[in-house]
Formats: structure tokens, C-alpha cells, sequence
């Protein structure tokens, strides 16, 4: 695992061949991200919620860019220690690292983020209802992004937040706004 840009550049960090997570690969890390500072200046006061945290790659990613507070929900033990470790390693307290389950996290918190990012598994049945929690629950700010990494299958187009899909190799994004997009007129 690999930090792309900010303080923590060029850092890697072995990710134990047991894991179940798949790290983002840096190719679409770096993609992704191009695309984000379109939307987002990370050093400008910015806090972010990584669900399903993985490696806490992202994590690391937001942090190194300058995010003032990350918040990392992993569900995996050994995930959540790697993330743990890491995060002590670069001697930040910027991350907050949190063991539990995602929905059961976005369906208590009353805190709202400047950007929220989602690596579930591409298998999770809830997969769908994701986009929804987040936004019944209220946890984007206004001018927020939301950006859920999924597999080919899955249709956010119809989602009343849906800004746009971005494709890197086999790594499918959808961004999403706390603004409703609107309806294309007719005329």
C-alpha cells in the first residue's frame, strides 16, 4: 500500500497477505483523487468518514492530503489493528480509527462530513441501500461528496444524488452530492 500525494508521500506500508480486503490499487487511488481536488481542497478544513475501511489506504490518503479528521469504520479486527498501526506509525491523531459495523455507525452518528467514502464489499446485499442511509441519516454537509466504490452491476444512475460514474480499469465510482440533482427538461 502506497501513499500517493500530501505529507505521507511515497510512504508504503505492507498489508499482510492474510486480509480479506483488497487495497484500492494506486492506479485508481491516484485517479480517484485527481478527480476529487476538483471538488474538494483537503486542506481546507475538511472532515472525511472512510466506511469500510479496509487497509485504511483512503484513510491514510485523506490524511496525508491535509484532512483535518478522518473517522475509519472497519469491522475486521485485524483490518481495524493495521489501521491502528499505520495511523501510530505516521504519528498522526487525525485519524480515528473505530471497530464496528458500518449501518449500525451511519444510523447512530449525528456528526456530518465534508466527504464520505465507501469500499464495501462488492457482495454486500446492502450495497444498494447504502446512498439512502446516508442520506436519510443526514451525515453529508452541504456541498459534501459522497463517493461509493462498487462492482460493475450495481445502478446508482436513478438516485436522486447521483452526480456521476467514473470507471478506472476494472474499479467502478459513484459520486454523489448532498444537492438532489435536478431533472433534465424536456424542451
Amino acid at each position: 500500500m502506497r501513499v500517493i500525494s500530501g505529507i505521507y508521500k511515497r510512504r508504503r506500508f505492507d498489508v499482510p497477505h492474510t486480509f480479506k480486503a483488497r487495497p484500492t490499487t494506486d492506479f485508481a487511488k491516484e485517479n480517484l483523487f485527481n478527480v476529487l481536488s476538483n471538488y474538494i481542497d483537503f486542506e481546507d478544513g475538511v472532515t472525511a468518514l472512510d466506511l469500510f475501511a479496509g487497509t485504511g489506504s483512503i484513510s491514510l490518503e485523506l490524511v496525508s492530503r491535509g484532512c483535518d479528521k478522518v473517522i475509519s469504520i472497519e469491522k475486521e479486527s485485524a483490518h481495524y489493528s493495521f489501521i491502528c498501526k499505520v495511523m501510530q506509525e505516521v504519528k498522526t491523531d487525525r485519524c480515528i480509527p473505530i471497530r464496528g459495523d458500518v449501518f449500525k455507525f451511519v444510523s447512530k452518528s449525528k456528526e456530518q462530513f465534508d466527504f464520505i467514502f465507501a469500499d464495501p464489499p462488492y457482495d454486500l446485499r446492502e450495497l444498494e441501500t447504502l446512498p439512502d442511509l446516508i442520506f436519510q441519516n443526514n451525515l453529508l454537509k452541504e456541498d459534501g461528496l459522497f463517493v461509493l466504490e462498487h462492482g460493475k452491476t450495481s445502478h446508482f444512475e436513478d438516485h436522486p444524488h447521483f452526480i456521476e460514474k467514473r470507471v478506472y480499469g476494472s474499479v467502478n465510482f459513484s459520486f454523489f452530492s448532498s444537492e438532489q440533482r435536478s431533472e433534465k427538461s424536456d424542451d
